[in-house]
């Protein structure tokens, strides 16, 4: 499902006009995402407890087609009190969700977005006294010293189950798991009894994948630091990894962060309250 946001146009920012008419949120039917729909939006998000951004992505649509939140969905809440954890600017918080999340932290059909990484696999195998170099031969697109072999969405998990078969700890540890892509691997440092609990916490909801995300800042005084100062290019490559300028993560972050710290943003809680 496409996202839409403000300054977006056409049929389809009509017809959430309209949904959003009959779900007692009064909005101008004018097919552009202006202002006012935006607080529209935000008035709906805050009624059902979602993230209040303004930005209308799956977990608004599926609020506006079922009339209540997923228990599953993040609440905008959680984000608050992961501020307060970690002892930084909500701005901030929300920033890092709209960027990183993605929408969801779950797949259609309820499973927790993942990412298989083959090159992690090679090296998770080699921590658990198995060889991966036979394996790669044979499963090079689940077995490599190389980057890559992603299918994407629930074929992703064609990826994972090929591997559990071969080691289902390892694979799990090579995977980064839920809305905010916390690899496996790092189940040990953040304080999980094991990557089982680990992969069952990311199954569970939102906030348990935002819990593993606060965790994993909280360990690493480098990231937090770069957080709380807002160095948004140490965050991002700290975060993200080398590829972080070539997706313009750093630059994504900032903007998100100045809209939410801008004068508009109050009146979306506001109008929402």
């Amino acid at each position: 499902m496409k996202i839409h946001r403000r300054g977006d146009c056409g049929d389809d920012v009509g017809l959430l006009q309209h949904r959003l008419i009959r779900a007692g949120q009064p909005v101008t039917v004018n097919y552009l995402y202006d202002d006012e729909t935006e607080l529209a939006v935000a008035a709906l998000q805050r009624c059902a407890g979602l993230v209040v951004d303004g930005i209308a992505g799956p977990k608004t649509y599926a609020t506006l087609a079922n009339g209540q939140r997923d228990r599953k969905h993040l609440r905008d809440a959680d984000l608050i009190e992961a501020a307060d954890a970690l002892g930084v600017p909500v701005a901030c918080i929300r920033a890092v969700n709209e960027v990183e999340s993605r929408g969801s932290g779950f797949l259609p059909d309820g499973r927790p977005v993942i990412l298989f990484e083959r090159h992690k696999f090679w090296q998770r195998l080699e921590n658990h006294g198995i060889d991966p170099a036979p394996l790669a031969v044979q499963l090079p697109n689940i077995v490599s010293q190389k980057v890559g072999g992603y299918q994407g969405g629930a074929a992703e998990y064609t990826r994972l189950t090929r591997a559990e078969r071969i080691d289902p700890v390892a694979a799990w540890e090579s995977s980064s798991w839920g809305a905010f892509q916390i690899m496996g691997h790092h189940w040990q440092r953040l304080g999980y009894a094991s990557a089982d609990d680990f992969v069952a916490h990311m199954e569970s909801n939102e906030s348990a994948q935002l819990d593993a995300f606060v965790r994993f800042i909280a360990a690493d005084s480098s990231l937090l630091a770069a957080l709380k100062s807002r160095k948004w290019i140490q965050f991002a490559k700290l975060y993200n990894g080398p590829n972080y300028a070539r997706n313009l993560y750093d630059a994504k972050l900032a903007q998100a962060y100045l809209k939410y710290v801008a004068p508009h943003y109050p009146r979306v809680d506001a109008a929402a309250a």
